[in-house]
């Protein structure tokens, strides 16, 4: 199955739903509408021609663990080669170390091109812009010197290196240690699992950003500190040196991403493996979650991009396959997306995917605006907006592309269960996105108890506020719209409601509150899609009032109004849960003991 990049619909999306225009002269480069619209369509073509053929050969073949050296499939280095030479991975990177300076909004966009095209082999690229951000944020200006140029131009890639055997997501039981020397450096020892790309033969170094304690850490999360952790030592001129005393004991057999390395890293067979410390002592997991949040934002992306391409096959397919009469009233056999539950179907996964990627473009937008705005109360606010819309954009469209994956193979009938079609790969490849960089209960918890109360609550006001202005200007419109307007408000009174339910209890109850965590951040990421989706076709209504003739305009607003109208219903299903649910949650020791 080919991919095509939905090109057209980011571009609409960048010009019309976000604050690129004001960014003209912040970085690198004017963000001309030209410069965007070249960027995207190179990097469509990139993605298309180039990596999407390794999508297939990736999942068939898988990686090859030999003798602790990871072999990657066939095409794979000979394409990231490429993909670095034409300058990719340093899109948003400092301009100081190679890169282009460009919003990150525009390396998210191009992410999801990246990651339809195939999931397994964005994965790597993803990991090494979050250790370049991290980097640049919080190392030394030796390190950075040394090593950052290097991750910009791709020449070595980064991890993100936390979980343990014992640990999982719990970092307050991290027993990897570090002990200081006398030349500054440290010594690791230690074992992380589920490590991406911790093992390749794409570059000749790669560069592990890992979690450990000092012999006298205080206990928990408190005492945890992030070092620089190179394969192979780095001497001052540049070149590589010695091989560090680290290893890949082996690679994890997944339900998908095949051509994904997870790794099984092992540190300190013998003296120790020599890292160097990024940030402060005991003050590491700060460092860490700006790389986290960087990771979590492009996993949505992940998730936006595994829902695009099974769309774009689930269409592909229903518009060939003949089956059934379905309304005809010639009595002839007709292409399956004629069918009533087909085109339900169908306009789910489209809805799910669009509201997705409004989801995760805004937070990409707002934390743009955090960096690049001059006013600092506009950057503080776009920083809260962004922190806010980050768990949603990580848990919404990721559970989004797991059921948009789901509904290509339902589409596809029994052939969607044959591997053959490809689309039992969209899910399989889904499926883990709820799950690393902090499950989608993380980030629900994260939501409730960090997120929705910045500025006392403030935040989140002026987002409603925000979403109830696009419900007005729907109202407004002269376009067919149904009864969005209506559902929209009906499902802003779900999600403040639930808000202040959660204001209320968690200080007093905050099992409860947790409990319905979960259920308000699927209520909440339906609400902002809906609002997302309606501002976008406002915009193509706007264009068609101008004379705009382009078929797109009119599945722009279709498409806001199917999800209004079919899918934020849901929000009346989850208010009751979020609202009195907790009690039974946590009244089910005798059921979860038998």
């Amino acid at each position: 199955m080919s991919y095509s990049a939905p090109v057209d619909e980011t571009l609409f999306f960048l010009e019309n739903c976000t604050n690129l225009k004001r960014f003209s002269g912040q970085g690198a480069a004017d963000v001309s509408p030209d410069l965007v619209k070249s960027v995207l369509e190179e990097a469509g073509k990139f993605a298309g021609e180039k990596i999407a053929p390794l999508n297939r050969v990736g999942d068939v073949e898988g990686t090859k663990f030999e003798n602790g050296v990871v072999r990657m499939p066939k095409g794979w280095k000979e394409t990231y080669k490429a993909w670095c030479e034409a300058g990719w991975q340093g899109l948003a990177a400092p301009v100081e170390y190679g890169g282009q300076g460009l919003p990150n909004i525009i390396n998210m966009a191009c992410a999801e091109y990246w990651t339809s095209a195939a999931m397994s082999w964005a994965l790597g690229p993803l990991l090494t812009t979050a250790a370049i951000e991290a980097m640049h944020a919080h190392a030394s200006e030796p390190l950075k010197k040394k090593y950052l140029a290097k991750l910009v131009s791709g020449e070595w890639t980064g991890t993100m290196q936390l979980t343990e055997p014992q640990a999982g997501s719990d970092l307050s039981q991290l027993r990897t240690r570090a002990v200081k020397q006398g030349d500054g450096t440290y010594r690791l020892k230690g074992q992380k699992i589920f490590i991406s790309y911790g093992e390749h033969d794409m570059t000749d170094n790669i560069v592990h950003f890992v979690l450990a304690r000092l012999p006298d850490a205080p206990p928990g999360t408190k005492g945890i500190s992030l070092f620089l952790v190179p394969k192979f030592l780095v001497k001052d001129d540049g070149t590589l040196g010695q091989r560090n005393d680290l290893r890949a004991a082996s690679v994890e057999h997944k339900m998908g991403i095949h051509a994904s390395p997870t790794c099984v890293m092992v540190y300190g067979d013998h003296d120790g493996a020599v890292g160097y410390l990024v940030g402060e002592e005991n003050k590491g997991l700060a460092c860490m979650f700006t790389m986290m949040n960087n990771a979590r934002l492009g996993v949505g992306i992940q998730g936006v991009a595994i829902a695009e391409r099974a769309m774009q096959q689930a269409f592909a397919y229903a518009r060939e396959r003949k089956q059934g009469q379905g309304m005809s009233p010639n009595g002839g056999m007709v292409p399956i997306i004629e069918h009533p539950d087909v085109k339900r179907m169908l306009m789910t996964m489209r809805a799910l995917t669009s509201a997705s990627r409004a989801i995760s473009l805004k937070c990409a937008d707002a934390l743009d605006c955090a960096k690049l705005l001059k006013d600092p109360a506009e950057r503080k606010a776009a920083f809260e907006e962004g922190n806010l819309l980050t768990p949603i954009a990580k848990a919404f469209s990721t559970d989004a592309g797991i059921e948009v994956a789901s509904l290509g193979v339902q589409v596809h009938g029994g052939m969607g269960f044959i591997e053959e079609t490809g689309a039992a790969q969209h899910y399989r490849d889904a499926r883990i996105t709820a799950i690393y960089e902090g499950t989608n209960g993380i980030q629900s918890i994260d939501l409730v108890t960090r997120k929705i109360g910045q500025s006392g609550g403030e935040t989140l006001k002026r987002m409603l506020a925000g979403y109830h202005a696009i419900s007005t200007r729907v109202k407004a419109s002269k376009e067919s719209f149904g009864v969005t307007a209506a559902r929209l408000d009906e499902a802003l009174a779900s999600l403040e409601k639930t808000s202040r339910y959660l204001f209320e209890t968690l200080p007093k109850k905050p099992a409860c509150a947790l409990a319905g965590a979960t259920p308000y951040l699927r209520l909440f990421g339906l609400v902002a899609g809906a609002a997302y989706l309606a501002e976008v076709a406002l915009a193509s209504a706007a264009a068609k009032a101008g004379g705009g003739t382009d078929p797109a305009h009119a599945a722009r607003i279709e498409t806001a109004r199917f999800f209004a109208e079919n899918l934020l219903p849901a929000v009346h299903g989850l208010e009751p849960v979020v609202l009195a649910g907790g009690e039974s949650v946590l009244n089910s020791e005798i059921a979860l003991a038998v």
